[in-house]
């Protein structure tokens, strides 16, 4: 059994737990699709700090410039940075996918205000964890972004690489865009903006940055039986931490429901 197919039997009882979970049955129109995207946009956001956290230890971005260490796992990184922060939006522009996602929200009428005013204050990882206490976000995504930020503070490629390409969902999409083809007949609209981020992501997740993403932990693992017990812890905990994240989202919409 190879070293990845143990990972992923390991995680298999976590992912089930995060595949059942109670968010799937309450997200149901449009208002919940709101409610979860001013939320998850926080992990959007962090999920790009986890990509350029990689890029800085795995390439060169300083000056003079030197080559690489390891020429694979740079070329791995620079391919997923470059669908994820300079991907193509419906039209053609050159986006990445945290601002495709944010005109998407502005697209339904989500609230933006929070996840603008935090990008806007945001100046240095130390920053994060203050300026997420001056929001008014759910204490489950507050820590959901802190814990990236753990993980991005250990500056071991192979423990972010773990949070990174084990601890995030793509399930969602799917689900997301029958509601929002229910929205569109019932509310005679064209939401083309999600439809386009939600087909696009589960296009480059499944077909090209999942296969890169596991060819780099390879990679940076090589035969170190150290580090692959830490790419399994990390990647446990991350999954925790999306179980949490989508329990106080569950939490917020039952709340709405009731009101």
């Amino acid at each position: 059994m190879s070293k990845i197919q143990f990972i992923e039997d390991e995680l298999k009882e976590l992912q089930e737990k995060l595949q059942t979970h109670e968010l799937y049955t309450v997200l149901n129109d449009l208002e919940d699709v709101k409610t979860f995207m001013e939320a998850h946009v926080f992990a959007v956001w962090d999920f790009m700090s986890l990509l350029k956290a990689l890029q800085q230890q795995l390439t060169c971005v300083t000056l003079p410039w030197l080559p690489p260490k390891n020429s694979i796992t740079a070329r791995f990184i620079n391919e997923i940075v470059h669908g994820e922060e300079t991907d193509i939006n419906e039209i053609g522009e050159p986006k990445s996918h945290f601002e495709m996602y944010v005109e998407a929200m502005e697209e339904i009428s989500a609230n933006t205000s929070q996840i603008l005013n935090f990008t806007k204050k945001v100046t240095d990882i130390n920053s994060v964890e203050r300026l997420l206490e001056e929001l008014n976000v759910d204490e489950k995504t507050k820590e959901f972004v802190n814990f990236t930020f753990e993980v991005i503070k250990t500056k071991e490629p192979h423990i972010i690489a773990a949070s990174f390409t084990f601890g995030r969902e793509d399930i969602i999409p799917n689900m997301f865009l029958q509601i929002i083809k229910k929205a569109e007949l019932k509310e005679g609209k064209q939401y083309t903006k999600l439809k386009y981020y939600l087909e696009r992501h589960i296009e480059l997740d499944g077909d090209e940055h999942g296969p890169l993403a596991l060819s780099m932990i390879k990679e940076l693992c090589g035969s170190d039986a150290n580090k692959w017990e830490e790419v399994l812890f990390y990647a446990k905990k991350s999954i925790l931490k999306r179980i949490d994240l989508w329990s106080g989202i569950t939490e917020k919409i039952n709340k709405q429901v009731l009101v």
